[in-house]
């Protein structure tokens, strides 16, 4: 009697210690497949991504990078990525896009946009009076953010000349370095490294500054699909800590970031990378921060042109999960 009460003791601790290790493999085989553009906005990202191919993150992630904001776009309204990294007023597109379906985590990246020229005159905004400056981002935050600081200015005939590629600006500027470009990094930095006579004249951060007081120049943020978020909220607070751990080393330690980011072809060349970390502004701000610096920024496109937000501003529904930690 004993032996066999001893026999069901046993088979019954067996049978708890498998469910509680099959509960705790589900949890921890949890993926959360993360998308972020090629750029500054992956820059703070690919330390977690490094620690990640290494068996080092405490969540489980998969990364995909991608070099268009609309093929992010298309894989969080389809629901095959749950974390994606955006620019700013793409968030709010599809906030609208999937009538409230997501969430702002973070925001990961501030101004990244510098006027390159080897004209000496040019040193402010104000200078554009009367010039042609070439850039790249008609319909997304370069056009937004140049005309934002030209109307701010009170300036009304500079003409903005848009180019597909900034590989197409650098080859201008090679040929005639007088010409007048925006440029976001690594970009600026790569356009100076082909050509001596070029310098930074201005950081369109800088400019906004001076004429906004409410709002910041974000390049990008950091979004969830709600329908992830309802049922994994550990995991997304799992990956906004190892985020900002993340954002966190690439500013100090700039070196091994720029080997990591020529080693996963963010930025090809770990020189190049070294040299436009400092101008990227990475960050990883979250809370009322966040929500205070983007719905600020929001408004102001929001303003200029309300298609460059998808028609209407988030409700403040878009900000709880933020805002909450």
């Amino acid at each position: 009697m004993k032996k066999r009460l001893f026999s069901a003791l046993c088979a019954g601790v067996i049978m708890l210690t498998a469910l509680s290790g099959c509960g705790e493999k589900t949890q921890d085989t949890t993926t959360v497949r993360v998308a972020s553009l090629k750029g500054p906005t992956t820059l703070g990202l690919v330390n977690l991504m490094k620690k990640s191919d290494e068996g080092e993150a405490s969540g489980k992630y998969e990364f995909t990078m991608k070099t268009q904001p609309d093929e992010i776009l298309a894989m969080m309204v389809s629901g095959d990525v749950d974390i994606a990294l955006v620019p700013a007023n793409v968030a709010s597109v599809l906030y609208n896009k999937t009538e409230g379906g997501i969430s702002l985590v973070d925001i990961n990246t501030l101004g990244v946009l510098y006027c390159v020229t080897g004209d000496e005159s040019i040193k402010s905004i104000a200078d554009f009076a009367g010039k042609t400056v070439i850039t790249t981002g008609q319909g997304a935050t370069p056009e937004y953010a140049i005309n934002y600081l030209l109307d701010k200015n009170g300036i009304t005939d500079c003409t903005l000349e848009f180019k597909s590629e900034a590989t197409e600006i650098a080859a201008v500027l090679m040929e005639d370095p007088t010409k007048i470009a925006v440029l976001p990094q690594p970009f600026a930095t790569v356009a100076k490294l082909q050509n001596e006579s070029l310098n930074t004249a201005f950081s369109l951060t800088d400019e906004w500054e001076k004429v906004s007081d409410d709002s910041q120049l974000i390049t990008g943020v950091t979004i969830v699909r709600n329908d992830f978020l309802s049922g994994h909220e550990k995991e997304v607070e799992n990956f906004l800590s190892e985020h900002v751990e993340s954002a966190d080393k690439a500013t100090s330690d700039i070196q091994g970031t720029a080997e990591l980011t020529a080693e996963y072809g963010i930025i090809e060349k770990a020189k190049v990378a070294e040299l436009a970390i400092p101008e990227c502004y990475i960050v990883c701000i979250k809370g009322e921060d966040a929500k205070n610096a983007l719905s600020g920024y929001l408004e102001t496109l929001f303003d200029a042109n309300p298609k460059s937000v998808g028609g209407a501003l988030p409700e403040e529904s878009f900000y709880d999960f933020t805002v909450s930690k």
